[in-house]
Order: C-alpha cells, then structure tokens, then sequence
C-alpha cells in the first residue's frame, strides 16, 4: 500500500517514509507509528505521521 489514505493507517504498524529533508533524493526512512498529524482521509504525497523515534515525514510504504 502507498500510504496515501488515513485508514490504512494505524498507531503500531511498520511504515517506510520520506523526512522533509529528503523529498529531493526520496531517501526512505523505516519506523513505527506512534501519530498520524494528517487529518484529512487522504494526501496525494502521504499521510504525515511521527514515528516512534520522533522522526516526522510522510508515509511512501505500509509494510
């Protein structure tokens, strides 16, 4: 799954996501949600979550 609906995602699971830093070069970054900052349903670039280490960016891949 891509990450670009709010359903899909849940507090818990295994997700790969682009930091804001990394937009350009589309480095991925592999976490565990702990809060999805989205509230929209749907995000055509990802919803936004903060992983469990604190790092924020968007969802690109639901593991």
């Amino acid at each position: 799954m891509n990450g670009q609906k709010r359903n899909d995602i849940k507090p818990g699971i295994e997700v790969n996501i682009v930091l804001k830093k990394d937009q350009r070069t589309g480095a991925k970054t592999r976490g565990v949600v702990k809060d999805i900052l989205t509230n929209s349903s749907f995000h055509p670039h990802g919803i936004k979550v903060r992983l469990q280490d604190g790092q924020v960016g968007r969802v690109c891949d639901i593991l």
